[in-house]
């Protein structure tokens, strides 16, 4: 009777780690996103806290800003920069407001239906000719399947600290090698999943592998009963 409550216990809990690793909807892959929290503006769930990992480009440099949409929405994309911060970053007021206030860089960047194929998307921007030690790059993405707007699941947020420095590395390619330890991808040590506590990480096989180990334990549990 007890493993029986086991194998339950342990395929339930299985089932709930699948189901979380499940729940992805953007991730940032250049420049290093902050971390993998998506749902509260405007960078995800960090309130402000600049992580370790930050990319240093030089001022005006032309970078490819990459990440992967790893759960399909309709809707579009958009790479907004702030010089200090995050404070002037602007939520758009409707699925079709584009270009809002002076921080966008490039908005209605088109989705595709990514379902069952490549995920990556890749957009090439300038950034400011200036020099700032605590800039932000944000990419949102604007979904247009849940109407209406403005019920608070309409935009997911991704955010990467970057610097831009006349003393950055020439090659935009070489610019998360260096500066803070910015060569630490968050996601890594995670699979892609990064698990963290909103529920909304890139599918990977953090949550799985873990998964499996539960239910081969559970399976090992039943056969020593038997």
């Amino acid at each position: 009777m007890q493993y029986r409550f086991c194998f339950g216990l342990a395929a339930g809990a299985a089932a709930i780690l699948v189901a979380g690793s499940a729940s992805a909807h953007i991730q940032m892959r250049t420049p290093l996103q902050r971390d993998t929290g998506q749902k509260i503006g405007p960078c995800g769930d960090s309130n402000g806290v600049r992580s370790a990992s930050v990319c240093e480009y030089q001022p005006g440099a032309t970078i490819t800003v990459t990440w992967d949409e790893t759960i399909e929405h309709p809707g579009h994309f958009r790479i907004s920069f702030d010089e200090d911060g995050e404070d002037d970053f602007v939520d758009p007021d409707g699925y079709d407001d584009f270009d809002t206030g002076p921080s966008v860089i490039e908005d209605d960047i088109a989705d595709r239906n990514v379902s069952g194929d490549d995920p990556s998307y890749s957009q090439t921007i300038t950034l400011p000719d200036i020099e700032c030690d605590s800039c932000t790059l944000q990419l949102i993405q604007v979904m247009t399947d849940k109407p209406p707007y403005g019920d608070g699941n309409d935009i997911y947020y991704q955010c990467a600290d970057i610097t831009l420095s006349a003393s950055a590395p020439a090659d935009p390619a070489e610019a998360c090698a260096g500066s803070g330890g910015g060569g630490d991808d968050p996601l890594d040590g995670a699979g892609d999943d990064g698990a963290e506590e909103s529920g909304c990480a890139a599918a990977g096989a953090g949550a799985g592998s873990l998964a499996w180990l539960v239910l081969l334990l559970a399976l090992g549990l039943r056969a020593r009963r038997r």
